[in-house]
């Protein structure tokens, strides 16, 4: 098998969404470059996945619909970028990708709880849809906890909600000298890890092969370098997307995604430099002063240098 074979059979089995793709390769490859691109460059980009001219239209009209991006037009052509509104969030998504699993626990939980009729029931819809997607879990009626939650990216995701200064929020921890479970059980009762760990064997069955292949000479074209480094971030990011991202002392050991976050640390390590050449070469050809990657971009997965 060579890799334009790998390549072919996984789209022809697991073709990604447009929109789901651009996303991928906003945050991959255009924001490390200044965060905006020309139409036409997009175009390029997309191309070699089999997403035709209308296809990409479409998808960046509904993600600009849905606030993911902003367009500009000069002239008879357009740019889009992350809007300041949404790069914040954008930018949280990105790091748990290239970012070790190094979240330990501090034996506490953070536990948000409503009561009295405080919010309607709008808002108690699109808070749930924002907790679960932030990996929270609900714990009871009316509770939602998660062992490891960030107090920027909780008061961010209440203010989108709407419900700042409407629920109790608080930090729960075991009392001593009382007899009670663990509250580490909690994990067990909260969340149901099976299919984040289908996920990531999954994973790692499909892109194994790729990293035989690439390993022994990585002799690929700066296409196939981009194409490879794009549809490896694209499927690592759709699990990670329901990884609740637990504690490692919380998690079962062995941890599936411990094993997956190597394997594509070590795929994208083989690509990423071929792969910057053609974003480019395809970038500069719409707009010559396309900044190169900037400093951060060598960060990821523990550092790319």
């Amino acid at each position: 098998m060579t890799c334009d074979d790998w390549i072919a059979h996984f789209l022809a089995t697991e073709p990604p969404r447009s929109k789901s793709l651009v996303v991928t390769i906003f945050g991959d490859a255009i924001v490390p470059h200044g965060g905006m691109v020309w139409l036409g460059s997009l175009i390029n980009l997309l191309e070699p996945f089999g997403v035709n001219d209308r296809l990409l239209r479409t998808s960046v009209f509904r993600l600009a619909q849905e606030g993911w991006l902003g367009a500009q037009r000069d002239g008879r052509r357009s740019s889009y970028a992350i809007p300041a509104d949404a790069m914040a969030r954008f930018s949280r998504a990105y790091r748990r990708i290239y970012a070790p699993l190094q979240l330990h626990w501090d034996g506490n939980w953070t536990l948000l709880l409503s009561a009295g009729g405080n919010i309607t029931p709008a808002e108690r819809s699109a808070l749930r849809k924002e907790l679960l997607w932030q990996g929270y879990s609900m714990i009871a009626p009316g509770i939602f906890g998660h062992p490891a939650a960030e107090a920027d990216v909780l008061e961010a995701l209440l203010g989108r909600v709407g419900v700042q200064g409407k629920l109790y929020v608080c930090r729960a921890s075991t009392l001593p000298q009382v007899s009670a479970r663990p509250l580490s059980d909690m994990v067990a009762e909260g969340w149901d890890l099976s299919d984040v760990e289908a996920g990531y064997q999954n994973f790692m069955a499909q892109f194994t092969p790729l990293l035989d292949l690439l390993r022994p000479q990585p002799a690929v074209s700066t296409q196939q370098a981009f194409v490879v480094r794009s549809l490896l971030i694209h499927a690592y990011r759709r699990v990670q997307l329901h990884d609740p991202q637990l504690p490692v002392e919380l998690l079962p050991d062995p941890w599936p995604g411990t094993q997956a976050y190597e394997l594509a640390r070590d795929i994208y390590r083989l690509v990423f430099a071929q792969a910057e050449e053609f974003i480019m070469a395809t970038l500069r050809r719409e707009d010559e002063h396309a900044p190169e990657a900037d400093d951060s971009f060598y960060q990821r997965f523990g550092g790319l240098r």
